[in-house]
């Protein structure tokens, strides 16, 4: 699912003869992934340095800081000005909503709309609208079919002052999407489904995918197929501002000191100010608790769901994902199985680098 600039005030023609390249913008820095009409592997892939105070919260704060940093990221990597841009931030709204079988498009439209009012606090007339139906159920004792709508809306103004800072930089924005549904197309299997007893009928499970970077993507799913997300404010920012407050240090600095802490190492075998360590370790460990209880009210909030389809596991991604022992850290809390994901398509890349472009390349992918 994604936005596709349907509006005739963002309406724009697309070349089929260049590449697409996925970009997402976060607090530090903008990541890239090209890839051409061979999706097996990234083309070209770039991480730009963004002024910290230039996006905060999912959302442009500085729009020719911003501009600044595109023209040099496509400049000097020589990229396709084609590109779809991930969003993640409190102005999205996810919901899904459990309508009749309507097999008519524009019947369908409308009653998705209507229900929206119901679901959504914003002003429709306001807001971007996509929708994808994830799933439902059949007919079952005379009642008729239903059906499962994910429905996303997105504040047009907060698309627009996204998108500005692209088309200033000379880019051809062709999409706008979710960053989660990037980081599910990037990670995603086929549809998984957890056998019970070797008679048994297979029961559907899902996976939850966590990427985590200054703010944190949570996305349930079923293969390709988004049941669930919801973006987080918690992440590597809170972390890094919770060492810069402690220490001093400015916050990309405290930043790289969260990501050569880690949480794997004695801390006494690590070089450095033992006194700045130990507070780093304690901002990680805070901070990954933290999260720890936003996953798992994530969860149960999903879990609530009618028809919703357990999680199995945790595919982790992002730049914290490449933080030693992070992941360690939430398995326990959560009882579910957590690893790492990285496309196969970024294999190339040092684990850092595959880690914060998984999400772009995502982006790239067509469905």
């Amino acid at each position: 699912m994604r936005f596709q600039l349907k509006n005739p005030e963002i309406r724009l023609k697309r070349a089929r003869d260049a590449g697409l390249v996925g970009l997402e913008i976060e607090a530090g820095s903008i990541g890239a992934a090209e890839v051409g009409h061979d999706e097996t592997a990234a083309a070209k892939v770039a991480v730009q340095p963004l002024p910290t105070d230039a996006f905060d919260d999912g959302e442009v704060v500085d729009a020719e800081a911003v501009t600044a940093a595109l023209r040099t990221l496509f400049d000097d990597n020589e990229l396709s000005k084609r590109v779809r841009l991930g969003i993640a931030n409190q102005r999205v709204v996810v919901r899904t909503v459990r309508l009749p079988a309507i097999e008519d498009p524009a019947e369908l439209d409308s009653a998705i709309r209507f229900s929206a009012q119901e679901q959504i606090a914003m002003p429709l007339d306001q807001a971007v609208i996509d929708h994808r139906v994830v799933g439902g159920v059949g007919a079952i004792e005379g009642a008729p079919p239903q059906i499962d709508v994910m429905v996303v809306a997105a504040r047009r103004d907060m698309i627009a002052a996204s998108l500005k800072p692209l088309r200033d930089a000379g880019l051809e924005p062709v999409g706008v999407d979710l960053s989660a549904f990037g980081m599910i197309r990037a990670l995603g299997e086929a549809p998984a489904a957890a056998h019970t007893d070797p008679g048994a009928e297979p029961v559907p499970s899902a996976v939850l995918y966590c990427n985590v970077g200054d703010v944190t993507n949570l996305a349930v799913a079923n293969g390709r197929s988004c049941l669930f997300t919801r973006v987080s404010p918690t992440g590597l920012d809170d972390m890094a501002a919770a060492l810069s407050s402690k220490t001093g240090l400015m916050q990309e600095h405290a930043r790289m000191w969260l990501e050569y802490t880690g949480l794997s190492q004695p801390l006494e075998q690590i070089e450095g100010d033992p006194a700045l360590l130990a507070e780093a370790r304690t901002a990680l460990e805070n901070g990954a608790d933290s999260l720890l209880d936003e996953i798992r009210l994530s969860l149960d909030f999903y879990g609530a769901q009618e028809a919703a389809v357990p999680a199995q596991r945790v595919v982790l991604c992002g730049p914290g994902s490449a933080i030693p022992g992070f992941a360690e850290r939430l398995e326990p809390g959560l009882g579910l199985p957590v690893a790492i994901g990285r496309p196969e398509a970024l294999a190339s890349l040092d684990g850092a680098s595959a880690a914060r472009l998984t999400l772009p390349y995502g982006l790239a992918l067509e469905e």
